[in-house]
């Protein structure tokens, strides 16, 4: 087999296995035991905040995040459309509606057409704010930081306030990214607003195999949904339980695996800050597209790399020809998310001022960015990128 540079691969060049193999000896395997409350400390220390919650999945941080929203059946809840499934379907786990919003140039929600939504297509109706159209209440905005790019929360928390509802951050992909500038100067992507959902999925920054976590800016909601993650237990001897329940909790092992992957967190965006740099240096001068950049004021984690192609230039290719041939050629990339309005579960949701989400969703590649990537890689896959846009496919 030839030269080949996979997209996105975890990376575990530090105490993994020691911790792992500490935890078999141990015994404790499941959803207790002390790697668990390590790893939940690790990660407040590292967000600057008081408490996190160490769950299944970046999905079910969500759905926990919806459920201490109050967000019931027939409440509407803002989404994006140009993200990954997951964001959104614990909106119908809650039996509710979502409301798809259009991103901006950053590929994160459009805070602009956010605002005329709820200023133009709603009401504030005792403190609560109502869908004109239907009479739903609208409880809560989930935002998506796409790829590790901060979205635009100065505008977005100003809005919320304004339309008295709840944030979710879905920082599924932006462990480490970080306000340098503003008015939230020094603050982590998901602790700004009122929840903040982590994935630790195998392509994720750092990974627990699957798994994820999930803050709050009350830390007594983070005890109340680690309460929740543990099937509602309130007295864990006799069974007592008076709330319903969920098996969210993360296990003792892909805790272990965390805690070490959180000793490396700091070299691993170190790496993919400057893997970026070297991208951007050498596709300076590339005709066949644009590195999407990551937004000012913020240091981002980087976690995937964006190339916005110049479709016309492949001579009536299409995005799927291009994934091909580079996978011919060594090299794995990906398409961009197909809009999630446009699924078929989703195919009757209301839909606000859709432009952009199209556009992007049809000429974005994300090319290799795992931490292992070498410079040598990277000049590869330009190459190959080059190459490929060169002969038209």
């Amino acid at each position: 087999m030839g030269r080949f540079v996979p997209l996105s691969i975890p990376n575990f060049e530090g105490n993994e296995r020691k911790y792992v193999d500490d935890a078999l000896d141990q015994g404790w395997v499941s959803n207790g035991g002390a790697y668990i409350t390590e790893l939940e400390e690790k990660l407040a220390e590292f967000l600057h905040v008081e408490k996190t919650a160490a769950v299944q999945s970046g999905t079910s941080a969500l759905h926990l995040s919806l459920i201490a929203c109050g967000v019931q059946p027939g409440d509407m809840v803002i989404v994006p459309t140009l993200t990954f499934i997951a964001a959104v379907n614990p909106v119908r786990y809650q039996f509710a509606e979502p409301v798809f919003m259009d991103c901006d140039d950053s590929l994160c929600m459009d805070p602009q057409k956010l605002h005329r939504f709820c200023e133009n297509e709603c009401v504030t109706e005792d403190g609560q704010l109502k869908h004109k159209a239907t009479g739903k209440t609208v409880k809560a905005i989930v935002v998506v930081h796409v790829f590790g790019n901060m979205a635009d929360m100065e505008a977005i928390m100003d809005i919320a306030q304004e339309f008295h509802l709840k944030v979710i951050e879905d920082a599924t992909e932006a462990l480490g990214t970080q306000y340098t500038k503003g008015r939230y100067a020094g603050k982590f992507a998901g602790t700004i607003g009122d929840f903040g959902a982590y994935s630790f999925n195998g392509n994720k920054i750092i990974t627990t195999g699957g798994g994820g976590a999930v803050t709050a800016k009350d830390p007594t909601e983070v005890e109340h949904l680690k309460y929740l993650s543990t099937q509602a237990k309130d007295d864990p001897h006799f069974y007592i339980h008076n709330e319903v329940g969920y098996n969210y909790r993360m296990t003792n092992l892909q805790a272990a695996l965390g805690v070490a992957q959180m000793e490396e967190l700091p070299e691993f965006i170190h790496r993919k800050q400057k893997n970026y740099g070297l991208y951007q240096q050498l596709l300076q001068e590339f005709s066949g597209g644009t590195l999407l950049s990551f937004r000012e004021g913020t240091s981002s984690n980087q976690w995937f790399y964006s190339l916005k192609l110049d479709m016309e230039k492949l001579q009536g290719k299409n995005m799927r020809d291009v994934i091909t041939t580079l996978q011919e050629r060594g090299v794995q990339t990906r398409a961009i998310w197909g809009l999630i309005h446009e699924q078929l579960p989703y195919q009757d949701a209301i839909v606000y001022e859709m432009e952009k989400a199209p556009y992007y969703s049809s000429c974005i590649l994300n090319i290799p960015s795992s931490t292992q990537i070498t410079d040598d890689d990277i000049r590869f896959v330009v190459e190959q990128i080059k190459v490929v846009f060169k002969s038209g496919i």
